[in-house]
């Protein structure tokens, strides 16, 4: 048996025991079994069990990144609304599995899933600044949104079932477009923070500038931004 399907015979497995009966049940020799291999060969793929959870997380950012390519809304302010509703859909919707991606700081993170998931969060978040809509630098709103979403859902998911209100969702995401957006598509007034967002977001796509001078500009425009 090649190498290749071997491997995806036991990824497969392990993450069908982790939504079925949770991290616990995750043992190489559960996985071995149900996998119809030789528990050796899950050390020769993967390392140790830690290496294991660490490439079933990867598959997970996989499986999400799938759920992600749509479209975006013509309203980016609706589109980021979409985006963080997605995100947490499939949190409720995937239970251990969110929580093995993501109740670990740094798991999966260096993937390429996951590095394609973010493009695909900073790319809304761009439109928004390049809209006028944006209150915080992109980065910063990077991380505000990807937060809220994580907290949203692990707190969702460490409540007893009778106390989980869905209400709870809408306040977290509101909470983040408020953070995240201004009240109208225009400079907050006082100052030019919000118009200095907006053309520095637009800067890379202008070609009257020579490349020092547009350096120089991004330079001033980030001052201002802040």
């Amino acid at each position: 048996m090649s190498a290749e399907p071997t491997r995806q015979r036991v990824l497969e497995a392990a993450a069908d025991l982790l939504a079925r009966e949770g991290a616990d049940a995750v043992t190489t020799r559960a996985v071995a079994a149900a996998a119809e291999v030789r528990a050796p060969a899950i050390y020769q793929h993967f390392g140790d069990k830690d290496g294991l959870l660490e490439a079933v997380a990867e598959h997970g950012y996989a499986t999400f990144l799938a759920a992600k390519q749509a479209p975006p809304l013509p309203d980016p302010v609706e589109d980021l609304r979409a985006g963080w509703d997605l995100a947490v859909e499939f949190g409720l919707s995937h239970p251990a599995l969110y929580a093995l991606m993501y109740g670990h700081p740094r798991r999966g993170t260096t993937s390429a899933a996951f590095q394609a998931g973010m493009r695909i969060l900073r790319d809304r978040i761009h439109r928004l600044a390049a809209a006028g809509w944006l209150r915080l630098d992109e980065d910063l709103a990077a991380t505000v949104i990807h937060a809220t979403a994580r907290g949203a859902v692990l707190t969702w998911l460490s409540q007893p079932a009778s106390h989980r209100d869905p209400a709870l969702l809408t306040v977290m995401r509101e909470a983040m477009v408020s953070a995240v957006t201004t009240a109208e598509p225009a400079v907050p007034a006082p100052g030019p923070s919000g118009a200095a967002r907006a053309l520095r977001a637009t800067l890379p796509d202008q070609t009257t500038l020579s490349a020092g001078e547009q350096h120089l500009l991004g330079e001033w425009l980030d001052r201002l931004s802040r």
